[in-house]
């Protein structure tokens, strides 16, 4: 699968499951939202990233390994209140970004071994 729909999938990961979270919280923290305002970054530059531009790929790059580890925090927090939907919400958003970011890998070497 290529990358650019891959990140398209992880955008829209991203957007579901960090706003269902959001909504989900009685006291709805603005930090929240993160997640969110990732995957609509990631919605918006994935035009660039299908028409293999490297600039913005390699944003979406950086912005995806930077959601991927920030989201190590809210899973801890999750298994710590034993919030069931929460670790699935939090698990499958680090799930689709990790498939994202091999997804950018393979890419990447690819497009270096067809330059050679």
């Amino acid at each position: 699968m290529k990358a650019s729909k891959i990140s398209l999938i992880n955008a829209i990961t991203l957007l579901s499951m960090g706003s269902w979270g959001y909504f989900e919280l009685e006291s709805r923290p603005v930090t929240a939202l993160i997640p969110v305002f990732v995957g609509l970054i990631l919605l918006i530059i994935n035009n660039g990233v299908k028409n293999e531009n490297k600039i913005i790929a390699h944003i979406a790059v950086l912005i995806t390994l930077i959601i991927l580890f920030g989201l190590i925090k809210p899973l801890l927090g999750t298994i710590e209140r034993e919030n069931t939907f929460g670790i699935i919400r939090v698990s499958l958003m680090i799930i689709t970004s990790l498939w994202a970011m091999i997804g950018f890998v393979k890419s990447f070497i690819s497009a270096r071994r067809a330059n050679k």
